[in-house]
């Protein structure tokens, strides 16, 4: 009985060795905050926080981008999230999921902080291996 106890406590302290403490989320440096405008200058999105994750909502759109929409079925698109629960995955780098609204479907998405004035999107398909991107400018 005593070598079974013995045992079961040396398993206990492996696996406890063996998985050593959970990995901590890498924070975010608040410069992800902030209005950002697409390459077209057609859409604006306000991220921030939602819960502990990233988030970014339509502030603004032109006449095209609102009717590109909108033949998707989004109305209206001033106040969709297209940015949603992304998690930092290391300083300046994101991952979650990227709605296109002219679209009308949500993928797979990275975001990159390319400097301080400059975000890189990126939508994927098939998990991960087509990406399209797109550099998003503070405004």
């Amino acid at each position: 009985m005593k070598k079974m106890a013995l045992w079961a406590g040396i398993a206990a302290v492996m696996l406890t060795v063996a998985s050593g403490p959970a990995p901590a989320t890498p924070a975010a440096t608040g410069e992800e905050i902030g209005t950002w405008v697409n390459p077209h200058g057609s859409v604006k999105v306000q991220t921030g926080r939602c819960g502990d994750k990233l988030c970014g909502w339509v502030v603004w759109a032109d006449q095209d981008a609102t009717a590109d929409a909108a033949a998707s079925g989004v109305r209206p698109i001033v106040g969709t999230t297209l940015l949603r629960d992304y998690i930092s995955t290391s300083p300046g780098n994101w991952q979650g999921h990227v709605f296109v609204p002219d679209m009308g479907h949500t993928y797979y998405s990275t975001i990159s902080l390319v400097d301080a004035n400059d975000l890189k999107i990126s939508g994927c398909v098939l998990g991960g291996l087509i990406c399209k991107s797109q550099v998003w400018h503070r405004g």
